[in-house]
């Protein structure tokens, strides 16, 4: 299917309400709960200039349909800074149109542009349909990630 039409461009602050209610699909998605105060810090920080944390969002007829959350922050192994594409998400009745894909592509070229080392995320082992998408782009790495929690 060919790509749908889609302008992805920063998120702004009148995006707020549909990123809030794609977010809560997200979490959904996961099963996460994720505090109210968190989701208001991380939209504050989203629309922070001096925040490493970043959004774009996807738009096709005036409507957001689709986000991608980043951090870009140093590292240990790049004189560059990298990208981890912490949080993806379509809307459920936008799939199947290109739409992710051009995330992912505006976000390489934007690691091209602004000189990252690397673009990077993950996602779980048996979530399918993003595996079949982001295999298209390059295959996983191997890794095993290990969480520790405060709580």
């Amino acid at each position: 299917m060919p790509a749908a039409p889609c302008l992805i461009r920063a998120a702004l602050p009148s995006d707020e309400a549909a990123w809030r209610r794609l977010w809560a699909g997200y979490c959904d998605f996961y099963d996460a709960h994720v505090p109210e105060a968190v989701t208001r810090r991380t939209w504050v920080r989203i629309l922070d200039p001096d925040s490493a944390v970043m959004c774009i969002v996807a738009e096709v007829d005036g409507a957001v349909v689709g986000f991608a959350n980043c951090v870009v922050h140093l590292g240990t192994w790049e004189t560059e800074s990298l990208c981890y594409l912490e949080d993806l998400y379509v809307d459920p009745a936008a799939r199947g149109k290109g739409i992710a894909s051009q995330l992912i592509e505006w976000l390489r070229n934007a690691m091209r542009a602004e000189g990252w080392a690397r673009l990077y995320w993950m996602t779980r082992a048996d979530n399918a349909a993003a595996r079949a998408l982001y295999d298209r782009f390059t295959q996983a790495d191997g890794y095993v990630r290990y969480v520790l929690r405060q709580k």
